[in-house]
């Protein structure tokens, strides 16, 4: 029987390499992405294809209610801010920081 391993599932960078990194270590990788109301749905869309492509042998996408008012990431109401200098970010918790994001997400 082969071991499982369920993969915390962005779709983004450090989730597909831990999926891949996983699956060449010969688990059955089971990839789980949380729609907790993030402003750019893409990241789902994107998720679902890179689990595929990584070969998951499932995916599943569960939302997951965040307040929204807690972060421009999940509030339509705060702006996102681009193209700032370095020297302003410095320092400073941005603006997109969604707390306790990843606690909550391992604890589910």
């Amino acid at each position: 029987m082969k071991s499982k391993a369920i993969i915390l599932f962005s779709g983004g960078l450090d989730s597909s390499t831990t999926l891949a990194l996983a699956k060449s270590k010969g688990l059955e990788c089971h990839a789980l992405t949380f729609a907790y109301g993030q402003r750019h749905e893409v990241e789902t869309r994107h998720a679902r294809r890179a689990a595929k492509v990584l070969g998951a042998a499932s995916h599943r996408i569960v939302p997951v209610p965040f307040p929204s008012e807690g972060s421009a990431l999940t509030s339509r109401k705060k702006k996102i801010p681009k193209n700032r200098a370095l020297s302003r970010m410095a320092g400073e918790i941005p603006i997109t920081y969604v707390p306790a994001r990843n606690t909550v997400f391992l604890a589910l």
